[in-house]
């Protein structure tokens, strides 16, 4: 169950297919990828040959990244991914180990796969105590590996890809993993490699400020797990050097960069958060969405009749700004929701928000109320950025995805 935590994530829906599979006594293979009977349920073999009937209607893959450290909150961003396209949930594949399948970190539904990216590490935890390498390292993954079996999946043909056991540090027997129409790789380095970047369609930084990580640390490990404050410096300490030079640089690749920062409303850092959207300008795919007049620098305070606001109240920002040398669009939101039902009045000023209707945004928030950052800019952006990502994916595929109710 551990395992499954670390890299739990959500999915989308919609379904491909992939190449003729031959099935004997002893498994069956997929291309040139053999599975032993007891590898795979009967329910899954079900799925596989659902899917192959799909692969020659000439369904597309579409390939997405998502970067992050461990703690920023990817879990909550993929569940709100799954809800744009109406997917009845994911499920680990094969069961998972505790209803009679094995332990894994990849999480599938009749037309989403996610892979966790911490899959293909080079060394399990003892190698990694000789190698004197971090799991940051760019040096402790299999690129070459991991470029060749994402470019397989993408053309719609399975792989057989390695797990990383988080429970136990352990490299666990390789499992079956088939092509579906949205696949989404999660974890430190999707953009990292350049071979690899170059595979993705669309691509997303979740961006937490050492400031927002350290005060997010410390209200965990000192509230629920008792370390001392010591303990939890050093930790941070130890790891951000890799992680500035292995996983920070990927921002500037990114399409979208959801940036969690200090709230400028209130001194007391971590409670209240101020976010920032940041789009990159110049993709064929992807338009940015805007806040009253596209290409305008607007500061706007919105509370008053029709928003509800208690102190520090809300702030919300727009305009044009370089990131890394990139154009960007960048949207910000300072403060809290009090009421969710109101952020309909929010979203009647933003424009090109990839909605279907008007007020979906409010209704895909509000449909996840009960999850973290739903009544600040996380959960707002979160939001948004996965309405932009179903925009994308119909522009790819030119298919229409149903709304979700």
């Amino acid at each position: 169950m551990l395992a499954r935590i670390v890299c739990l994530l959500g999915a989308f829906p919609v379904v491909l297919g992939f190449l003729n599979a031959g099935i004997g006594n002893n498994g069956f293979t997929v291309g040139k990828v053999n599975v032993k009977s007891t590898q795979i349920s009967s329910k899954s073999l079900g799925r596989l040959q659902r899917l192959q009937a799909k692969l020659a209607a000439g369904d597309s893959v579409v390939l997405i990244g998502v970067a992050a450290d461990s703690g920023c909150g990817k879990s909550t961003f993929m569940r709100r991914l799954t809800g744009m396209f109406g997917t009845d949930g994911t499920k680990f594949l094969g069961g998972g180990f505790g209803n009679g399948g094995w332990e894994t970190n990849t999480l599938v539904s009749e037309s989403t796969t996610v892979i966790c990216l911490d899959d293909y590490h080079l060394n399990d935890r003892g190698g990694r105590k000789i190698s004197g390498r971090t799991a940051l390292d760019g040096a402790e993954q299999k690129f070459d590996l991991m470029y060749e079996q994402l470019k397989e999946l993408k053309s719609g043909k399975p792989i057989k890809k390695p797990i990383y056991n988080h429970v136990n540090g352990t490299l666990d027997t390789p499992e079956l993993v088939e092509p579906t129409p949205i696949v989404i790789v999660e974890g430190l380095h999707p953009m990292y490699d350049d071979r690899v970047a170059s595979l993705l369609d669309f691509t997303i930084y979740l961006d937490i400020s050492d400031e927002i990580k350290f005060a997010w640390k410390i209200q965990r490990d000192m509230a629920e797990r008792g370390h001392s404050l010591e303990a939890i410096k050093a930790s941070i300490e130890a790891r951000k050097p890799d992680f500035d030079q292995f996983v920070a640089p990927q921002r500037s690749k990114a399409d979208i960069v959801i940036q969690v920062l200090p709230s400028q409303l209130v001194a007391e850092t971590g409670k209240v958060l101020r976010v920032k959207m940041i789009q990159k300008e110049g993709k064929e795919i992807f338009s940015p969405a805007y806040l009253f007049d596209e290409g305008s620098t607007i500061s706007w305070t919105p509370c008053g009749r029709k928003l509800t606001c208690s102190y520090p109240g809300i702030k919300f920002a727009y305009g044009p700004d370089t990131f890394f040398d990139n154009e960007v669009s960048v949207i910000e939101m300072d403060g809290e929701f009090d009421n969710l039902q109101e952020l309909i009045y929010v979203e009647s000023h933003l424009s090109n928000t990839g909605t279907k209707f008007y007020g979906e945004l409010t209704q895909q928030l509000l449909k996840m109320s009960n999850s973290p950052g739903s009544n600040n800019g996380t959960g707002f952006f979160q939001t948004l950025t996965a309405l932009k990502i179903r925009e994308v994916y119909e522009k790819i595929t030119k298919k229409e995805v149903a709304y979700s109710k």
